[in-house]
């Protein structure tokens, strides 16, 4: 799977990975913190983790993806350090702070990085996402030996595995351009977009939902308590062979299709997760929710990586990242007010299909106008360009061929253009008079 990937996409994929050894702190923050600090320290930290996927994005207009990886890797694992050693309420709080505003740089980095690879994006992205939960598998087994000692051996490790990571970035990744923008207006979100990450958000909460509610609905449900952490290490070491053999499969389809359908799937598992009592069943409908996801893992990027301006790439992914912090905070109040993790999960994961869903031809076009810069853009733009656009889009059915569809679409495509194509109509001649019309 590795070695199937061109030599920048290794690097940075062997770069997050040795990050992700130690990244399991931040699921012992609240232990960390302390009880009386937990409930405070968790809102900070997801505050200035909103706050640094912004920062990553707006960054990345200025600086090299691999400048942003170096930063946001060494000022992580700096304000780690800070962490473990701080000493009263005050100190922590604020090395929390320090930790959430650095914790997010890198990511819009990221996944710009490996945008600009050559390669089918959702293979590269899945690569990524499948190797970084083998390697929090791993790490999750060393923070089963570290936690005895304290909690905050645990950041001590977190840290520096993130310098050794930063290390490791300024030695072999490339070094490339910044991203420029050609246009000095305001920028604001597309509602492509916003559509997407409507839809990201919905996703997230249900993602979110189970995978942080799942090991305590074990234990409830009388599991030994070795059974969760060895469940989990079974979904992460399924992920990387089911996640490649989906990919294989459904790599002829549209990314916006397979997350609908795979969410839909997802949404059925997570009910049968809140219905089932039994043990094994519980265990077998998570393995298989793992197995579902692990086939998804790489596409939401991809979309995103596929549907932006190249220009305004970079805040597109910090602006869909931030469904990721929405859901953070929405899903302890959501879970609390269901009474149950799982039926809020299932929520999350049906409604996502329907927020990826466009709702007609005229806001496919609104769309494409969007892409194309306005309908002054778009004029100058192929007809058999955006005619494809149209149809990925979901304007025509996938698969179908017939006059009907060529019909409806060629009919946007006029109104995209704003211009009539002469090319694809009957020529007409005038008779004369009293004589009708004729198509040659």
């Amino acid at each position: 799977m590795m070695r199937d990937l061109p030599r920048p996409a290794k690097a940075l994929v062997g770069v997050r990975v040795i990050n992700q050894l130690g990244a399991y702190v931040m699921a012992f923050l609240a232990v960390l913190a302390g009880a009386d600090l937990a409930a405070a320290a968790l809102a900070v930290f997801g505050v200035a983790a909103l706050v640094s996927r912004w920062l990553g994005g707006v960054l990345l207009d200025r600086f090299a993806p691999r400048t942003l990886v170096v930063l946001g890797l060494a000022s992580t694992g700096a304000a780690l350090l800070l962490l473990a050693a701080a000493q009263g309420s005050v100190q922590v709080l604020v090395a929390v702070a320090l930790v959430g505003l650095a914790f997010e740089i890198q990511e819009p980095a990221t996944q710009e990085a490996l945008a600009r690879v050559d390669g089918r994006r959702d293979d590269i992205y899945g690569v990524l996402g499948t190797s970084l939960v083998a390697a929090g598998a791993l790490g999750g087994l060393l923070a089963a030996v570290l936690l005895p000692l304290g909690a905050r051996w645990l950041a001590v490790v977190d840290g520096t595995t993130c310098l050794l990571a930063a290390a490791v970035a300024m030695t072999f990744l490339e070094r490339e351009p910044p991203t420029k923008r050609t246009q000095a207006v305001p920028w604001r979100p597309s509602r492509q977009l916003l559509r997407l990450t409507t839809a990201g958000t919905a996703f997230a909460c249900g993602y979110l939902a189970v995978l942080m509610f799942m090991p305590l609905m074990l234990l409830q449900r009388g599991a030994p308590a070795w059974l969760p952490g060895l469940t989990l290490t079974a979904a992460a070491l399924l992920a990387p062979l089911t996640g490649r053999l989906g990919r294989r499969r459904l790599n002829a389809l549209a990314h916006e299709r397979v997350l609908a359908v795979g969410s839909g799937v997802l949404g059925v598992l997570a009910l049968v997760l809140a219905a089932g009592r039994a043990v094994p069943l519980t265990v077998a409908a998570y393995l298989a929710w793992a197995v579902v996801d692990s086939v998804l893992m790489g596409r939401w990027q991809a979309v995103i990586a596929d549907a932006a301006p190249e220009a305004e790439r970079p805040r597109w992914f910090a602006f869909f990242g931030s469904s990721w912090g929405v859901a953070q905070f929405a899903v302890p109040g959501l879970v609390a007010v269901a009474g149950a993790a799982m039926p809020v999960g299932a929520a999350g994961f049906l409604l996502t299909p329907a927020f990826l869903r466009r709702a007609g031809p005229s806001v496919v076009a609104e769309e494409v106008l969007e892409e194309g810069g306005g309908t002054g853009g778009a004029r100058g733009a192929d007809r058999e360009q955006v005619h494809d656009l149209l149809v990925a889009g979901g304007l025509a059915p996938l698969g179908v061929a017939g006059a009907g569809e060529l019909l409806q679409v060629d009919d946007v495509v006029e109104v995209v253009l704003g211009e009539p194509d002469d090319r694809d109509r009957p020529a007409e001649r005038q008779m004369p008079a009293g004589g009708e019309r004729q198509d040659l």
